[in-house]
């Protein structure tokens, strides 16, 4: 019997040797494809010998797909490179900018969802699974202030993106309760919303409370576990789309091991009661 999507871990250097030794029911490891962008060295050695045991999926996060300019083309080729030696499960990318006329910005930034930025970012996700010669997933940013100029609901225009392009979406469910709170809108609302068919991949991950502003706005920090609501959320979505691949996402504060294994396994066992009733 076929087994459902599984939780996965960002592959961290501290837990490099846990991670190739780790048992392999089903785990797989998600990592920043700019860390990895190397001819050789310790990194790709670790995650040449882990790459054989685990399924890799390969997340960038500096393409800067919603500039008002094409992709680098050097950052691609280094991509399809890192593609090529992984022939990775998944393959994704944030719905943001950081790089415009040469200069980089270490952040990603919103813009207004104009028709014109849907135009150039479906041009600039094309060029990117034209490179790759693989589908991508597209992520929802996390948001901190209302921008002028909107002309699509998030949701909508993500739906609109991935029709176009052909393209995938990663949902970051932090990201959708994150901008929920900071922005005014239901979180609850979004994920009921989004084109369940579309969705191949989620992340789940912690945030913390502005330390001036307190609740007032949340920081999508990467450096907490996963917060209560944030799992909620996260059934409520599985429970009606089914089972995705799931990654847990720790990028500050890392902890032990064994705790992300933790939190993966409740992950594993959300994911294992949305498939049992369908495939029973």
């Amino acid at each position: 019997m076929r087994s459902h999507p599984h939780a996965g871990l960002g592959l961290k250097p501290q837990h490099y040797a846990e991670a190739l030794s780790a048992p392999s029911d089903g785990l797989w490891f998600e990592v920043h494809a700019e860390n990895h962008m190397a001819a050789g060295g310790p990194r790709l050695a670790w995650l040449d010998a882990i790459a054989r045991d685990k399924p890799i999926s390969l997340h960038g996060v500096g393409l800067s797909l919603a500039a008002d300019e094409p992709p680098d083309e050097a950052h691609l080729d280094a991509f399809r490179r890192l593609v090529d030696r992984y022939d990775p499960m998944l393959v994704s990318e944030h719905l943001a900018w950081s790089r415009r006329r040469g200069v980089h910005a270490p952040d990603l930034l919103p813009f207004p969802r104009s028709r014109p930025a849907l135009d150039r970012i479906c041009a600039n996700v094309g060029r990117m699974q034209d490179a790759l010669r693989r589908r991508v997933l597209i992520e929802n940013p996390s948001l901190y202030l209302a921008l002028a100029g909107h002309e699509f609901g998030e949701v909508e225009f993500l739906a609109e993106l991935c029709r176009r392009a052909g393209c995938g979406l990663l949902l970051d469910v932090n990201n959708v309760f994150v901008s929920a709170a900071n922005l005014g809108f239901s979180a609850e609302a979004y994920v009921d919303a989004v084109p369940g068919e579309a969705v191949g991949e989620i992340h789940l991950a912690g945030h913390q409370a502005d330390a001036r502003l307190g609740g007032a706005l949340l920081i999508d920090t990467h450096g907490a576990p996963v917060a209560e609501p944030v799992w909620m959320l996260y059934a409520r979505l599985i429970r009606r789309i089914g089972p995705r691949p799931t990654l847990i996402e720790r990028d500050d504060a890392v902890p032990a091991f064994a705790d992300l294994m933790a939190e993966r396994g409740r992950a594993e066992r959300l994911l294992a009661a949305c498939w049992e009733p369908a495939h029973a």
